[in-house]
């Protein structure tokens, strides 16, 4: 069993292509958001799957358009249990909406405080905001997608509950293969995050987390069923109590 916990499939040249894809091969995919906009012009075409969700995203890097969408956000807050893209962003990209992305994402978790949601993180260059965020406003669940911060702020991320989702970038850099070394087993999930990455030169679907699966096998010295039984394992006690959407 596959699990992609971020992809933007929503962005792929041919969205239902990529979600019909998953549906059959049984691929549990979590279709993220860059703005309520845009969850709004997806929601239809994927409530029919069985294996695909929709959540409903504020990217960072957008952040000059999260005041006009905030009233979409609440007002489709209740209709999934996942929420993402979210977070904060302060690298040479983002540093310069710094204080805007802070007050938005206090927004954000503000709305999702109490509810049983599952959050997808982005945290580029602000990974102890983000951390420190989550705390203050007692989030539950909440995986950091990508993780590209120190290696020692891992296990404390791990400590407060909150999981990591890899991708076949990261098991391709050195930094990335580092980083997956310090994840303790029991918060590893799994991502895409297609279509921003390529591997082999062909944009990464769903399907291609087999690649990670295999990685994770040598890595651990187990067989691949094995990896996918654990990510399986996790996954499962994540969205435990949570009435799926």
């Amino acid at each position: 069993m596959i699990i992609d916990t971020h992809c933007h499939f929503d962005l792929y040249p041919n969205p239902v292509k990529i979600c019909e894809e998953s549906e059959k091969l049984g691929i549990t995919t979590i279709g993220m958001t860059n703005l309520p906009s845009h969850f709004q012009m997806g929601y239809n075409h994927v409530k029919g799957y069985k294996k695909v969700r929709l959540a409903l995203g504020m990217h960072p890097l957008m952040v000059s358009e999260h005041e006009k969408e905030m009233p979409l956000f609440l007002k489709f807050l209740d209709m999934t249990s996942y929420i993402g893209e979210i977070g904060l962003d302060f690298s040479r990209e983002g540093v310069g909406s710094k204080e805007l992305q802070l007050y938005s994402f206090e927004q954000i978790l503000k709305a999702v405080k109490g509810k049983p949601k599952i959050l997808s993180i982005h945290s580029r260059s602000a990974e102890r905001e983000v951390l420190e965020l989550l705390r203050k406003y007692d989030i539950r669940n909440a995986i950091f997608h990508w993780y590209s911060g120190g290696v020692r702020l891992i296990e404390e991320i791990a400590h407060s509950g909150y999981y990591f989702s890899i991708n076949t970038a990261m098991i391709k850099s050195k930094k990335g293969k580092e980083i997956i070394k310090h994840i303790p087993r029991e918060y590893l999930l799994t991502e895409s995050d297609g279509p921003y990455i390529e591997s082999n030169g062909k944009t990464v679907k769903p399907k291609n987390i087999s690649l990670i699966i295999e990685y994770l096998s040598k890595l651990y010295s187990i067989e691949q069923q094995l990896v996918e039984h654990l990510i399986k394992i996790n996954f499962n006690r994540m969205i435990n109590n949570i009435r799926i959407l």
